[in-house]
């Protein structure tokens, strides 16, 4: 088992930045690779970001590209989201997941085994 904390969403303006964590217990030798998904209302999840935990290769949704870094410090077992040039349409319930199998399918929930409770990010105008 792994269990997943994120924190750090909070309101902003848009234009401005922010930065997510997720901090992993348990099982963590077991991670495979690490996402941060997002939600809005009515809408389907989606990756914004993936990255493989041990190599370090990052994999990001087109929609974010050049705006979001999503890094990781292994020694803390902690996964972070950079957010820059934040947008209204960025509004969303972000969570950070765990795959514990190999593959090359990052951007799919349904592939990711573990997830946490989720952080609200919420972006004026």
């Amino acid at each position: 088992q792994v269990q997943l904390v994120e924190s750090g969403g909070r309101l902003v303006q848009a234009g401005g930045s922010l930065r997510l964590s997720c901090k992993a217990s348990g099982r963590t030798s077991s991670n495979y690779a690490t996402g941060w998904f997002r939600q809005a209302p009515g809408k389907e999840r989606e990756c914004v970001g993936a990255i493989n935990w041990s190599a370090g290769d990052v994999f990001y949704a087109d929609s974010v590209k050049g705006r979001f870094t999503v890094f990781r410090d292994t020694a803390k077992n902690t996964l972070y989201l950079q957010m820059n040039s934040l947008k209204p349409d960025d509004t969303a319930v972000y969570y950070c997941a765990v795959r514990v199998s190999a593959g090359d399918n990052w951007y799919s929930p349904a592939a990711y085994d573990y997830w946490g409770q989720g952080t609200q990010v919420t972006v004026s105008t």
